[in-house]
């Protein structure tokens, strides 16, 4: 049983997921190797995911290896309706649509866990929290789960040290096949076009303000100067702001660069960012984005109370018109910019992150009852064996260390 809106449009769903699937090579050889073997078979997965076709072909490859596969959205705006409906008809249990209310949005999810799932992927912690909170009782079934975000995983990470996790997360975020490529080249390149294609206006010589110099700002940082940028970088941790300082950004508080900013993009995984204190002081025309999984880091009840909203001059983009004066514009409701006006993250970058939680999913299962009831580093050797094949579908080869090396490398007897 699904809960979905839009039946019809599952042939254009179908048509996107055939897409992606062409240009996922790694995900695609992990299902030449494991269809046959069903390493999920009987095992029942809750995924809670941005869901759009990267993330449904993940859902469509676990289906082949064995798992019973039930999915709803991590966000409301970053659900398709069309990629929802091909799931339905490819028989994986859906329950989202675009465009949840708050109320609608948490129902898909508690439908989603009384489901009773075994193995849990979520994307910002809401599914695995709402687990906790709300149905305690399907706890002792759960083998265990993985966090996709950085936001997820701050949240997960005050849980364990409460004592309140009931089993063990693997923090597929942290792997470096995730970090490396999809928060930084991944969130780079899928913000800036969510910006552009909402927008429609250049960013050549606007001045960009980037919250934030995590692997995901980095990434922002780098392409915006790419498409010439001025870039401002805001931070709060000293060593961040210092490699921003030293990779030729200009760095300073977000009260200093309010006035500053063509283009604002927050990147942080907290609230309040850009809040009373900044909101008065934006120029006219400033454009305001958020690329952090919840929508509190651009205070948007401050702008509220110091704006009127004035319409939307173009689709994902809200107008307020400031008391001073000034219009300002906020782009995709304050979620997620690069999925909520746009279609998130290539694919080939997709590839590596699903790989790994495919990966994650596998350790669980051969792990169960050997790892403790805490966030968990994946293993080296599966960011390794994602990298390798990866590599292989690129045609590269690299070397390997001869045995005389490995002893260098292992003696501190160097003769």
């Amino acid at each position: 049983m699904s809960n979905i809106r839009n039946a019809e449009k599952a042939p254009e769903g179908h048509r996107r997921i055939d897409w992606v699937s062409r240009h996922m090579p790694v995900l695609n050889k992990i299902i030449d190797l494991h269809s046959s073997k069903k390493p999920f078979d009987g095992i029942k997965m809750a995924v809670c995911i941005h869901l759009e076709a990267k993330s449904a072909y993940m859902a469509k490859a676990f289906k082949e290896c064995g798992a019973e596969v039930v999915i709803t959205g991590s966000n409301p705006l970053s659900t398709q309706d069309a990629i929802a409906a091909a799931l339905v008809e490819d028989g994986i249990e859906v329950y989202a649509w675009h465009a949840a209310t708050t109320e609608e949005y948490n129902n898909h999810i508690r439908q989603t866990i009384d489901t009773g799932p075994q193995l849990i992927i979520d994307d910002g912690g809401d599914l695995i929290t709402m687990l906790h909170k709300d149905r305690p009782d399907l706890l002792p079934d759960v083998i265990g789960g993985a966090e996709e975000t950085t936001t997820g995983l701050i949240r997960l990470r005050a849980m364990a040290e409460e004592g309140k996790l009931a089993f063990p997360v693997m923090a597929v975020n942290d792997a470096m096949c995730k970090y490396l490529f999809d928060n930084r080249y991944g969130t780079g390149q899928s913000v800036w076009d969510g910006i552009m294609r909402t927008t429609n206006l250049l960013i050549s010589g606007k001045t960009v303000v980037v919250s934030g110099f995590g692997w995901c700002g980095r990434g922002v940082a780098m392409r915006a100067a790419g498409l010439g940028a001025n870039v401002i970088i805001t931070e709060v941790e000293p060593v961040h702001a210092l490699e921003a300082a030293v990779e030729g950004f200009r760095v300073m508080t977000m009260k200093e660069a309010a006035p500053l900013g063509d283009i604002f993009v927050t990147t942080t995984g907290c609230r309040e960012i850009i809040s009373t204190d900044h909101i008065p002081l934006l120029k006219e025309g400033a454009i305001l984005s958020n690329a952090g999984h919840f929508d509190c880091e651009i205070n948007k009840e401050a702008l509220k109370a110091y704006g009127e909203h004035t319409g939307q001059p173009r689709e994902n983009i809200d107008e307020y018109k400031l008391k001073n004066g000034r219009r300002v514009y906020l782009l995709g409701e304050g979620r997620l910019v690069n999925l909520a006006a746009g279609d998130g993250h290539p694919a080939e970058i997709m590839d590596l992150s699903f790989a790994l939680q495919f990966g994650a999913m596998e350790y669980l299962v051969n792990e169960k009852g050997n790892l403790d009831n805490n966030v968990l580093q994946l293993p080296d050797e599966l960011d390794r064996q994602t990298a390798a094949l990866k590599l292989e579908s690129m045609g590269i080869e690299i070397d390997c260390l001869s045995c005389s090396q490995e002893e260098y490398l292992k003696s501190w007897q160097v003769e």
